[in-house]
C-alpha cells in the first residue's frame, strides 16, 4: 500500500474555505482537472461522477462528511488512475490567524508494474487542486 499525505496554507478562513471546498460535489469549482460532477447526495454512501477535463470519468462513493470537523472521506469506487482500494480524506484545519491549512491525503494499492507512476500521479492531482487554490485565495 501506498500511502499520501499533502498539506498547503491557504490566505481565508477555514469557514470560507469549508465553503468552497466542502461539498462533495464542489471541485469543479475549484480542482481544474475536474470539469463536471454529478452527486446523489452529501451523506455517507452517496456517489459522485467526476468528468476529467481532457476526458475520462472517475466514480467516488463518500464514506464520512463532517461539517463540524470540516472532513470528508471517498474511496474510488471506478477510474482510469493505476491504482486499487483507494480511500482518501480532504480536512481544512483552522490555524488560528485567518488563515486555514488543506490536508488532502489517501492510502492506495498502485496498479502492479506502476508503483512510481501511481505516487507521482495521485501526487500531481493534490497539487494541481492546491495551486489553484493559491491562486484563487493565496497562501
Amino acid at each position: 500500500m501506498a500511502t499520501i499525505k499533502m498539506r498547503t496554507q491557504v490566505a481565508a478562513s477555514a469557514d470560507e474555505l469549508w465553503k468552497t471546498i466542502g461539498g462533495f460535489n464542489a471541485l469543479p469549482s475549484w480542482h481544474p482537472a475536474i470539469e463536471k460532477s454529478e452527486s446523489t447526495g452529501q451523506t455517507a454512501g452517496a456517489v459522485r461522477t467526476l468528468r476529467l477535463a481532457g476526458g475520462g470519468t472517475v466514480i467516488e462513493r463518500l464514506e464520512h462528511y463532517s461539517d463540524v470537523e470540516r472532513v470528508y472521506r471517498y474511496s474510488i469506487i471506478d477510474s482510469p488512475l493505476p491504482v486499487a482500494n483507494y480511500a482518501a480524506e480532504i480536512r481544512v484545519i483552522d490555524n488560528g490567524d485567518g488563515t486555514s491549512t488543506v490536508e488532502w491525503s489517501s492510502e492506495f494499492a498502485p496498479a502492479t508494474g506502476a508503483e512510481s507512476d501511481a505516487v507521482k500521479t495521485i501526487q500531481g492531482i493534490y497539487q494541481a487542486g492546491f495551486d489553484n487554490l493559491k491562486k484563487m485565495f493565496g497562501g
